[in-house]
């Protein structure tokens, strides 16, 4: 099969396209042709040998796709050959076939294209997760989302407008802020614009209730300061490279929590609490209240792009890989 292979720690312009043996299934596993694939932060981190997870090299990046089901392992009862999935995985993605755990395979609406599912799950997954489970929002509270543009920011931005919450985006440029609004955000921040700390204050005089954070940074430690009593600060991940270290004072001073969110840990050992939250993210899909943007697609051969739209932060939503015919 034809495969995006990774046999070096040399980042994503060391990566090649070519030939790669097909993955054997076994029990509890399922083999999807894939048709879609997305890109996230991880797959550019795992390819330097970053992230928390380390396949064995020479291997195929890729955690997350969509496709059809071409057999199924023993034990797996809830799929079935030919049906249209959604999947999670911590490699592989990125190929003409996968083989992945059966509980990370979800049945897709018929509604939804490939290239929206395999825009979904890890994004919407960790989003709701992170509100729901994690912080607990209600209706009414204040979220800063940072680094709104992305896809995992305007999912949050879609997610916390359906639970209620008055929604701040934040992001580098006008143009990325724009769509924000288009994705139900109230107010907006322009971190290149001013104090940052500032804007943070004009826009929540009280504080934020929640904040929502990929980005890491000096601009976690500015956000923690303007936090609401009793906040939630969820660490999603570091999309700007640093990792903050954040004075463990403030949460003393503020009362406010500093929360961690590892959706992909999380799924795997509460699969029954992951399927009901897909189910009901499903349901939001269907009523028109969150929606893939899918900006930019490429087929399999063209990665290398895909990949640089990624890491030089021009995408809005979501980069995704076009596989097989």
């Amino acid at each position: 099969m034809k495969a995006i292979i990774c046999s070096t720690l040399d980042g994503p312009n060391a990566l090649t396209y070519g030939d790669f043996d097909d993955p054997e299934i076994s029990a509890g596993m399922v083999k999807v042709e894939m048709k879609a694939a997305s890109l996230n932060f991880p797959d550019v981190l795992i390819t330097y040998g970053k992230y928390q997870m380390k396949p064995e090299l020479p291997f195929i990046p890729g955690g997350e796709g969509a496709g059809v089901i071409t057999e199924v392992g023993e034990g797996v009862t809830h799929l079935a050959v030919g049906d249209r999935v959604m999947v999670t995985t911590m490699a592989g993605a990125f190929a003409d076939y996968a083989v992945v755990p059966a509980m990370m395979a979800m049945k897709i609406p018929e509604t939804m294209s490939f290239s929206e599912a395999a825009a979904f799950m890890i994004i919407y997954g960790t989003s709701y997760h992170a509100l729901k489970q994690r912080a607990n929002i209600q209706s009414g509270e204040k979220l800063l989302v940072m680094g709104a543009a992305g896809g995992v920011g305007l999912a949050t931005i879609q997610i916390a407008k359906a639970m209620g919450a008055e929604v701040i985006a934040a992001a580098s440029n006008s143009e990325k802020l724009a769509v924000c609004e288009q994705n139900g955000a109230d107010h907006c921040i322009n971190y290149s614009e001013g104090d940052v700390k500032a804007l943070f204050k004009q826009a929540a005089p009280k504080g934020f209730d929640v904040v929502y954070d990929p980005v890491g940074g000096d601009m976690s430690e500015i956000a923690f300061r303007n936090m609401a009593y009793n906040g939630r600060h969820l660490v999603i991940g570091f999309a700007a490279g640093d990792i903050p270290a954040i004075p463990a004072n403030l949460a003393l001073l503020k009362m406010c929590q500093l929360v961690g969110v590892f959706w992909g840990s999380w799924a795997m050992k509460f699969p029954q609490d992951q399927m009901r939250n897909m189910k009901e993210l499903f349901e939001l899909y269907e009523a028109k209240k969150v929606k893939p943007l899918v900006e930019s697609s490429y087929k399999m051969a063209d990665f290398k792009e895909a990949y640089a739209c990624l890491t030089e932060r021009r995408v809005k939503g979501k980069v995704v890989l076009e596989i097989g015919s």
